[in-house]
């Protein structure tokens, strides 16, 4: 019999779902519209299927470990890097420069 991989939850107790609504973030929203740019057609980088497959390929600690969005931001990483739409240090280098500018403006600084 195959082992589960670790999304497959079907049939196992994982305790109580919250179902109550709540305000998505700025940042939640900023991913959602990330994902939707991405995802649009005509120029669609990836399809439904590949961006689950990425998901559900996550190792167990960024899996279990993080939040929703977190692994949609994970998962679109991993996809531009496969597609070679950017390189990890492409990416690494644009968010250096991010935390950098942010790392200024909290500071005062321009």
């Amino acid at each position: 019999m195959a082992q589960r991989r670790m999304h497959d939850m079907g049939g196992l107790e994982a305790g109580p779902i919250d179902r109550r609504e709540h305000e998505p973030t700025l940042v939640e929203r900023r991913i959602d519209a990330m994902m939707m740019i991405l995802r649009d057609k005509p120029h669609a980088l990836w399809k439904t299927d590949e961006n689950r497959r990425t998901i559900e390929g996550l190792p167990p600690e960024l899996y279990d470990g993080g939040a929703y969005y977190q692994r949609w931001v994970e998962s679109m990483r991993r996809l531009l890097v496969e597609k070679g739409v950017l390189s990890d240090a492409e990416i690494d280098a644009r968010l250096a420069e991010v935390r950098a500018r942010h790392r200024g403006a909290a500071g005062g600084g321009s």
